[in-house]
């Protein structure tokens, strides 16, 4: 599941709420809490294993929630504190994913103004990560070999 679409669907259906893709992402995150909290309650309830990605949510929120549910997840965070905003730059534009893909749409300052703000997005997660003991990895050297990280520490206790 995306947070994003979520969040898409308060910008588009429910705009009143005053949830939108212009706010920055903590905002996001902030405002989109109580409706996303009671969504992961029914998924630990069900039992079974989704995985959840998105910006929209913020460690000191997941960190309650966690202990709340002791043993129900595993969380892990990944942003990009120490990215070459050129570099960003480059690799989004060469790894186009189709018309779907809103951020290709934007010129070169667009996109640029946005990795910067998701460079310090992602420094306020690894920041509240590490006040809370959550795990932190950073995509800003090896971005598959990051993911790949994540994946396994993610999965590191599921059998097959």
């Amino acid at each position: 599941m995306t947070l994003d679409w979520i969040m898409m669907g308060f910008t588009v259906g429910l705009p009143e709420y005053g949830i939108h893709d212009k706010l920055m992402p903590d905002e996001i995150a902030g405002k989109m809490w109580r409706f996303v909290k009671p969504i992961f309650e029914n998924m630990v309830w069900s039992g079974i294993d989704y995985v959840v990605e998105g910006e929209a949510i913020l460690p000191e929120l997941i960190k309650k929630f966690s202990d709340d549910h002791p043993g129900s997840m595993e969380v892990c965070f990944v942003g990009f504190t120490d990215i070459d905003v050129g570099k960003k730059l480059k690799d989004i534009r060469e790894h186009k994913l189709g018309k779907g893909d809103w951020l290709n749409q934007e010129d070169d300052g667009y996109i640029r103004q946005h990795i910067e703000n998701m460079v310090n997005y992602s420094r306020l997660i690894q920041q509240g990560c590490e006040q809370h003991n959550l795990r932190y990895i950073d995509t800003s050297v090896d971005f598959l070999e990051s993911i790949e990280e994540a994946i396994n520490y993610l999965f590191r206790n599921r059998t097959p």
